[in-house]
C-alpha cells in the first residue's frame, strides 16, 4: 500500500492509500463542520444540511441522485457528528470517476425551498423518534450538562424549536461559510489510480471557493453533578456518567481506548463481570470519545429500576477501584488484543480504511499505517494508564438518570 497527498490551489486536500490487491474502492469527502460550529439559533443545521445535500443540484433532482448511484452499484451514505460531516460511497474501481462526479455534484446543492420545507418535516419526525428513546434523551441531557458552556454541549439533531425556526436562507449562509474548499478533505482507499483520482477531483472541485471556517477549540473539565429525570412511561432506568478524557490529538488517547476497553467493553470487562454477567443490568459499557481540543469517557447503564440504585453504586465502586489501583497487566494485554483486532478487521475493507485515513488527517494532519496504529496501542503501559487516570480522574463525573426513579440514593 502507498500513501498519496496533494492540495488544490483553493486549499482542498486530497489524500489516498492505494491497495492494488483490493477489489473495490471507497471515497469520502470530510467536511470539518458539525454541531459544535453552530450558534444556538442554528442548532441542528449541519445535520439538516446533510439531508439536503442528497435532495438535488442544478443538474440532478433527488431521484436522479439515487438513480445515478444505483447505476454504478454504489452504496452512498453520510453522517453528521459534533465535528464532521462525511459523505461517502463504495464502488468497483472502474466506477470511481463516476462516483466522484456524483459526490462533488451533490456537494454543491440547490437547497430548493420546496425541498427544504419537505425535509424539515422529516427532520422533526427524526427528532421525535429519537426523543422516544429513553437512552437518547439521557445521553443528550448528560452531554449538555457535562459540556455546559462549551461548544460541544449542543445537540447534533438540534431541537424541535430550532428546526422549526430555521430558514432556507440561514442554511444557505451556513453552507457558504462552512463548505469552503479549504475546510474539505477528499479521502480514497482501495484499488485506484492516484493520478486519475487527482485529475477527477481537480476537474470538479478546483472552482470551489475558499474561505474562513473558524472553530473555537478549548478543553472542557466537565461539570460534575447529578440529575434525575423521572419518566412514568419508561420501564427501565437509563443512566449516563460522563467524565473528562484526553483530546483526539493527545497521545494519551491510546491509553484512553485501553482503559475504556478494560472497564466497559461488552464482554470480559470489569462492568461486564460486575453488572451484566450477574444479571444486575442489561447494559453496562464505557466508551472513550476524543474531540478536537478535549475528550470524554461515557458510561452507560440500563436496567431494572428496582435494583438500579444498587447497580449504580456497583458501577461507581468499579470506577473508584480503577482510579485508586489502576488496571492489571493481564487486563492491559487483553485490551490491546481486542483493540488491535478491531483495527485490523476494520482496515481489511476499503471503507474502514478510508474512515481511518480521514479521521487521522482531520485530527492529526498526518498519515498513519495500520502497523503504526497497532504499534501505538502496543506501546501503552500501565504507567501511562496511571498517568491518564491522574490527569483525568474518573470520579469527577456528571451523572444523569432517566426512568421511573425520582431520586438516586447515594
Amino acid at each position: 500500500m502507498q500513501f498519496h497527498h496533494t492540495s488544490l490551489s483553493n486549499g482542498l486536500q486530497i489524500i489516498g492509500e492505494t491497495n492494488p490487491l483490493a477489489r473495490s474502492v471507497a471515497v469520502g469527502f470530510f467536511v470539518k463542520t458539525g454541531s459544535r460550529d453552530e450558534s444556538p439559533e442554528l442548532a441542528g443545521v449541519t445535520h439538516f444540511l446533510e439531508h439536503m445535500i442528497f435532495k438535488g443540484t442544478a443538474k440532478r433532482d433527488a431521484f436522479a441522485v439515487n438513480r445515478d448511484f444505483d447505476a454504478i452499484g454504489s452504496h452512498p451514505n453520510a453522517y453528521t457528528s459534533e465535528e464532521n460531516t462525511v459523505f461517502h460511497a463504495t464502488c468497483l474501481p472502474e466506477y470511481l470517476p463516476r462516483a466522484i462526479e456524483i459526490l462533488t455534484d451533490i456537494l454543491r446543492p440547490s437547497l430548493r425551498p420546496e425541498d427544504f420545507e419537505t425535509e424539515k418535516q422529516v427532520i422533526l419526525e427524526e427528532i421525535g423518534m429519537y426523543y422516544d428513546q429513553p437512552s437518547y434523551t439521557a445521553y443528550e441531557t448528560a452531554k449538555a450538562a457535562f459540556f455546559r458552556g462549551h461548544p460541544l454541549a449542543g445537540s447534533v439533531l438540534g431541537t424541535p424549536e430550532s428546526i422549526k425556526a430555521l430558514t432556507r436562507d440561514q442554511m444557505a449562509d451556513y453552507f457558504r461559510r462552512r463548505y469552503v474548499a479549504n475546510n474539505i478533505t477528499a479521502v480514497v482507499a482501495g484499488n485506484f489510480d492516484w493520478d486519475g483520482l487527482v485529475h477527477e477531483v481537480s476537474r470538479y472541485c478546483q472552482s470551489w471557493p475558499r474561505g474562513e471556517a473558524p472553530r473555537e477549540v478549548r478543553p472542557c473539565p466537565g461539570n460534575p453533578g447529578v440529575q434525575v429525570l423521572p419518566r412514568d412511561s419508561v420501564v427501565q432506568e437509563h443512566s449516563f456518567l460522563i467524565s473528562a478524557g484526553p483530546a483526539a490529538e493527545d497521545d494519551l488517547r491510546y491509553a484512553a481506548e485501553v482503559l475504556a476497553t478494560v472497564v466497559g467493553d461488552d464482554t470480559g470487562s470489569r462492568f461486564y463481570w460486575a453488572l451484566v454477567d450477574p444479571g444486575k443490568v442489561d447494559v453496562a459499557d464505557m466508551d472513550y470519545h476524543g474531540y478536537e481540543g478535549t475528550g470524554a469517557f461515557y458510561t452507560y447503564l440500563s436496567g431494572d429500576a428496582d435494583e438500579f440504585a444498587d447497580s449504580l453504586r456497583t458501577a461507581r465502586r468499579v470506577l473508584d477501584q480503577v482510579q485508586a489501583e489502576g488496571i492489571t497487566e493481564e487486563e492491559l494485554t487483553t485490551a490491546k488484543s481486542k483493540i488491535s483486532s478491531r483495527i485490523v478487521r476494520g482496515s481489511e475493507k476499503p471503507m474502514g480504511r478510508m474512515q481511518a485515513l480521514g479521521y487521522d488527517w482531520t485530527y492529526l494532519k498526518t498519515y498513519r499505517t495500520v502497523d503504526e496504529e497497532l504499534a501505538a496501542i502496543d506501546r501503552v503501559t500501565l504507567s501511562e494508564v496511571r498517568r491518564l487516570l491522574d490527569q483525568y480522574p474518573l470520579g469527577r463525573v456528571t451523572t444523569v438518570a432517566l426512568g421511573p426513579l425520582t431520586r438516586l440514593d447515594s
